[in-house]
């Protein structure tokens, strides 16, 4: 059976929607940078083995990642998962992994890459927003991309009301991303990955 080690930073809600796919795969791991992050204790109700190395306890950005490199290696996955985690990877890291680290972002990529996703696509009056799962490359929010979920941006939306129809859909794309890497369904084309058909043709993107 393959691996996955799971990275997280806080509330653990992708932790929880890729523990309830029920995905053929070993969780081997939950580690967070973040002590008080909620997703710890949802891992470990799970039976998950976690490990917390909190990046305010090293002197700089390569110190953490050597550490977080090795234990990450330690339970020897076949694809890294970023569910939250809130650390931005140097290439050296990204290197280590490559091709083997997965991330989903609150937008439409290239669109709106970075933080405040959602504050940014209300202001720039944009009609359809959503999430993207992407792999990690050292050009921040820029990975190929693997599956994207659009939703609509209705009248009198806020980030809040906004923000929970594209978390809707992130639990809906991410196990099913996962699940298409660890049956070699994706095959990486320079910057772009295909998903072979299996019993089905799984679409490019998910509207709901």
């Amino acid at each position: 059976m393959k691996r996955i080690v799971i990275l997280i930073s806080g509330r653990g809600s992708n932790l929880q929607s890729i523990l309830d796919a029920k995905l053929d795969v070993q969780i081997a791991a939950v580690i967070s940078n973040n002590p008080a992050a909620r997703g710890i204790d949802i891992a470990r109700s799970a039976g998950v083995d976690t490990a917390v190395i909190d990046h305010r306890a090293f002197p700089d950005r390569a110190s953490f990642e050597a550490v977080l490199a090795d234990k990450v290696d330690s339970y020897r996955p076949d694809l890294l998962v970023l569910a939250g985690f809130m650390r931005i990877l140097t290439e050296g890291f990204i290197k280590r992994f490559r091709n083997r680290i997965m991330n989903i972002h609150p937008s439409l990529l290239p669109a709106f890459p970075g933080v405040d996703t959602h504050r940014r696509a209300l202001q720039g009056g944009v009609r359809i927003h959503g999430c993207t799962v992407h792999f990690v490359t050292p050009d921040l929010d820029h990975g190929p991309i693997v599956v994207q979920a659009a939703v609509p941006v209705l009248p009198g939306d806020d980030e809040d009301r906004l923000a929970a129809r594209v978390l809707e859909q992130e639990h809906r794309i991410y196990p099913e991303a996962i699940r298409w890497y660890l049956d070699g369904r994706l095959k990486f084309n320079g910057n772009r990955v295909t998903v072979s058909a299996g019993r089905s043709a799984p679409a490019a993107m998910v509207c709901p």
